[in-house]
């Protein structure tokens, strides 16, 4: 518990000193993961386009066949999830450009709403559960984004983080991430956890399955 707390406390500190940029990033994330599911609803061409992406690249296909293990199928949501999002489309874009991973992620978010489109009452039955684990998981991503726009403030402004050369700057944002880093993964390792396993029990017992 005392580990917990000794790494709770900074992270929310973060959250406390940037509480705007905290809630502008949240009302962004969430904000466009919805308006892609309306565009994809309305839409139903863009939902289908999505969901031929996923059959292309084999994604289908790899959580059917997962899906009768878990464990493994939540491993492996766990490693896509940080290593196309956390890693590849945040955290490394905004340490070579400011904020270029905000901007980024942006883009996914309205991709991950079009491929969820409740388009059917299929859909419409397996978002149900599945919204949590979209709240856990758009949660990571905007504490990620929250380090990111640190690290690209304080490499800007250095005065914002209390120095004075850009180099400094960008060594204290870039801190600033990996403390807000560890509660991101966390949550992803909750959110797979529950997606895997009410992927593979609770939406075929909603579906009669």
């Amino acid at each position: 518990m005392r580990s917990l707390h000794s790494h709770l406390v900074p992270v929310l500190g973060i959250i406390r000193e940037n509480r705007r940029a905290y809630l502008l990033l949240n009302l962004l994330a969430y904000g466009l993961v919805l308006a892609g599911m309306a565009a994809g609803a309305l839409f139903p061409g863009l939902n289908a386009s999505s969901l031929a992406d996923m059959d292309s690249n084999g994604s289908t296909a790899l959580a059917s066949s997962l899906m009768a293990t878990p464990l493994l199928f939540a491993l492996v949501i766990f490693a896509i999830n940080v290593g196309t999002v956390v890693v590849a489309s945040i955290s490394l874009p905004s340490l070579i450009v400011p904020f270029a991973g905000i901007a980024i992620f942006a883009v996914r978010a309205l991709t991950i709403g079009t491929s969820l489109a409740p388009v059917d009452p299929t859909v419409r039955t397996t978002l149900v559960p599945h919204s949590l684990t979209l709240l856990l998981e758009v949660q990571a991503y905007v504490l990620v984004m929250l380090g990111a726009f640190v690290l690209g403030r304080a490499w800007l402004r250095p005065a914002s983080v209390g120095a004075e050369r850009r180099r400094d700057g960008y060594q204290r944002g870039l801190r600033t991430l990996g403390v807000l880093l560890l509660p991101a993964l966390v949550l992803l390792v909750i959110g797979a956890l529950y997606e895997a396993f009410s992927l593979a029990y609770l939406v075929p017992l909603m579906l009669g399955r």
